[in-house]
């Protein structure tokens, strides 16, 4: 299917979608899981110790096909992000800077886990990212328009876009930007986006759409498939109720 349609889709019944995702045996099992051992933790070496709590984690920031690198994740929590020369400042993956704003056991110590953007905030993002995979599962440019949505309002320069492949992608491909554009200067790839894009616009979620709306069928022409679709919604049962949070940004999450 079409990746403007399975977006659509998802856009559609985005909360009966999470829903129907926090019922699935495994998903309720890891989340559970999360919720009983993160309050038992108080240390970025605990953290990473438990590999079903640093699994979920990584999926929650994206961050999947990095479990492995727990070393990494440890230094990068532990370094936190108030001095300028952190691990996670350094690093060119915003990912991490993320993961370690939340869990910034540098400023925080035993209490970083005490938090709700650590504990049912953490379990938000691991839902919205099973939703993401379950639409790249039928569309890769449903879920990259998914993310793009997710992510644009905190774009605060070009450099944001080109540090993250996924959104690289999605801009590359509205204003039709070869690829080749990486072989240039990280200046002059930025300036290329300047001139196409205005990055203040990312906070406002009507232009936000727009771009969207231009992205999907660009992505649907480069990348025609014939994808057989699951079905998306099933039963609701007992679950009816999820974060303040949660619902706030599925708000923004809109169909055409």
């Amino acid at each position: 299917m079409q990746a403007l349609t399975v977006y659509k889709l998802f856009a559609a019944n985005a909360e009966r979608t999470l829903a129907d995702i926090s019922e699935r045996p495994q998903v309720s099992r890891e989340v559970e899981y999360y919720r009983q051992k993160i309050e038992e933790i108080d240390s970025a070496e605990e953290l990473v110790s438990d590999t079903r709590v640093m699994n979920f984690i990584m999926r929650a920031y994206g961050m999947e096909e990095l479990s492995y690198a727990k070393a990494l994740v440890r230094k990068v929590l532990e370094e936190g992000i108030d001095e300028p020369d952190a691990l996670a400042n350094r690093m060119t993956d915003t990912r991490f800077r993320e993961l370690a704003t939340d869990f910034n056991f540098a400023r925080y110590g035993d209490i970083t886990t005490t938090f709700e953007r650590t504990r049912s905030g953490v379990i938000d993002k691991y839902l919205v990212q099973t939703m993401e995979i379950d639409a790249g599962n039928q569309n890769d440019g449903a879920r990259l328009a998914m993310y793009f949505q997710r992510k644009a309002e905190g774009i605060d320069s070009a450099y944001d876009i080109l540090a993250d492949p996924a959104l690289l992608q999605v801009v590359q491909t509205i204003y039709q930007l070869p690829v080749e554009m990486s072989y240039q200067s990280i200046e002059s790839q930025a300036d290329m986006i300047n001139k196409r894009l205005d990055i203040e616009e990312l906070s406002d979620p009507e232009k936000v759409d727009e771009l969207i709306e231009r992205f999907l069928p660009l992505w649907d022409i480069s990348n025609e498939q014939s994808v057989t679709v699951p079905p998306l919604i099933s039963g609701l049962g007992g679950i009816t109720s999820f974060s303040v949070d949660l619902l706030a940004s599925l708000q923004s999450f809109k169909k055409f």
